[in-house]
């Protein structure tokens, strides 16, 4: 393990007066404009990158704080790297014919190269972050569920590598494991922890041994988003309603957008949703890479960067969802695979009973539509009553608030993962969600941005306490956003 970034002293994180808080960024390689079907991907295209929005964000944070020092804590999937595609020039590792089509697999030597992709197409992201933090201030990295190969110090030390921050300057970076405790009164979590679809199995211990190399287990989501949407370039994987449709709806987005320019979509689908739901259950059975001798001396590392202590790193994994990846069927269900191993069984026993029949009788193979259109309304009805549970886990309920806040003692948990912002105030915790940057749109012609460029903003309030807001960044200035309350 590199030990250069380890070796600087660390500023004092455990207090803080002002501290702004962002989450899914997503910035990832920049896509090149498809001339032929310029919807492919558009929306990670570089027309719609906000690197210069991102440095303006930072003066605008630096004039509400009048001059005092900030803690920007970047909170989750701040990079994605799931969406890189790009390949070295010159490989020093065998490329995998389905690297070379869906990504890296989250090794380390793989991951360095992924974020010196995102790096280099984010210059202007990077050279205002170096900027920030050399005018006085700080900034804590939490790991989300796709940029979980921040787990990699290869990694960790790429990004050190591109601030080019002076000596003296380099501790003012720190990157933690799953959770943040600002100044004794703020949690900070991504909040992919209470997803069963998105939580890293174990954050203590992430990386798991294959044959001559050491990897990262990724989630269910992270898999989806390399096998199916890296190669299904008109759906936006950043909203969720972009790629969770019904059947009619999934039928008419074909003939609108696909049937030209991707034919074989079906394909593509189904043999991504194969390849996920295969490497979701080989990495079930992958054990993580432990040492006893160690495991507390790890924990303790976690809780130093956190501003947490020990027991509160144990008592946080408890609170952890199991994940999705347990249960192979409903991943199936998920995936459509169970329809499609519906639509499979019947044509295969269709064509077992025709050939039966026309062995006794001359009949017509075009008999076999009638049991089709007889059944068909059964499949239909069938489809229409399996949903998506991916979307009922996008927050975290009200116990595992409540624990938290306790296991803490903060009285105040801000999270993002979902995209959405909340404000609210559930029994004795505040909770907020710091919303997204993210590239998102609601159309494939990217005419309907959501936009929202929102972010937490924590300051000092009355009777020496901090009060935290809900902002919204609009052209160099930021608006509050409203405050809604449930269950007070």
């Amino acid at each position: 393990m590199p030990t250069s970034f380890f070796a600087h002293p660390m500023s004092d994180f455990k207090s803080a007066q002002y501290t702004a808080i962002i989450s899914d960024l997503h910035l990832t390689e920049a896509e090149p404009v498809n001339l032929r079907f310029p919807l492919w991907k558009k929306f990670k295209t570089r027309q719609f990158f906000y690197d210069d929005v991102f440095e303006t964000f930072l003066r605008h944070i630096e004039e509400k704080a009048q001059g005092n020092p900030i803690e920007l804590v970047l909170n989750g999937d701040i990079f994605d790297f799931d969406s890189v595609l790009n390949l070295p020039d010159d490989p020093v590792f065998h490329v995998s014919w389905i690297e070379k089509h869906r990504g890296l697999y989250p090794r380390a030597e793989r991951s360095r190269h992924k974020i010196e992709v995102i790096l280099r197409d984010h210059m202007p992201f990077i050279r205002s972050l170096r900027e920030f933090i050399v005018r006085g201030h700080r900034a804590v990295f939490v790991i989300g569920n796709h940029d979980l190969e921040l787990h990699f110090p290869e990694v960790q030390e790429e990004i050190l590598r591109h601030l080019a921050l002076p000596e003296d300057k380099r501790g003012e970076i720190r990157f933690v494991e799953w959770f943040y405790i600002s100044n004794q009164d703020t949690l900070i979590e991504h909040g992919n922890q209470y997803d069963p679809y998105c939580m890293c199995e174990d954050p203590v211990n992430p990386f798991v041994r294959g044959y001559n190399y050491i990897a990262l287990k990724l989630p269910f989501g992270n898999l989806a988003c390399r096998y199916i949407s890296n190669g299904m370039g008109f759906f936006n994987p950043h909203v969720d309603t972009n790629y969770i449709m019904t059947l009619k709806e999934y039928i008419l987005f074909f003939f609108r957008y696909i049937w030209r320019a991707q034919p074989g979509l079906v394909l593509t689908w189904f043999w991504g949703s194969v390849a996920t739901l295969v490497h979701s259950f080989f990495d079930r059975l992958s054990a993580p890479i432990r040492n006893p001798l160690k495991i507390e001396d790890r924990i303790q590392v976690i809780a130093e960067r956190s501003n947490a202590e020990p027991r509160m790193v144990r008592e946080m994994k408890e609170l952890f969802v199991a994940p999705a990846a347990s249960e192979p069927m409903l991943l199936a269900r998920e995936l459509w695979l169970d329809r499609a191993f519906i639509v499979f069984i019947a044509f295969f026993l269709i064509f077992q009973l025709m050939s039966f029949v026309r062995s006794v009788y001359e009949l017509s193979f075009f008999w076999a539509f009638i049991p089709l259109f007889v059944l068909l309304p059964f499949f239909l009805f069938y489809s229409k009553s399996v949903t998506s549970l991916v979307s009922s886990y996008k927050e975290p309920d009200d116990r595992v608030l409540a624990m938290a806040s306790a296991i803490t003692k903060a009285k105040r948990i801000v999270y993002g993962h979902t995209h959405h912002t909340r404000h609210e105030i559930i029994g004795s915790v505040e909770h907020l969600n710091s919303g997204c940057w993210s590239p998102a749109f609601l159309d494939v012609e990217c005419t309907k941005p959501l936009d929202q460029k929102t972010f937490v903003w924590i300051s000092p309030g009355e009777h020496n306490t901090r009060q935290a807001e809900l902002r919204k960044f609009v052209e160099g200035t930021s608006e509050l956003m409203m405050v809604s309350n449930r269950g007070a």
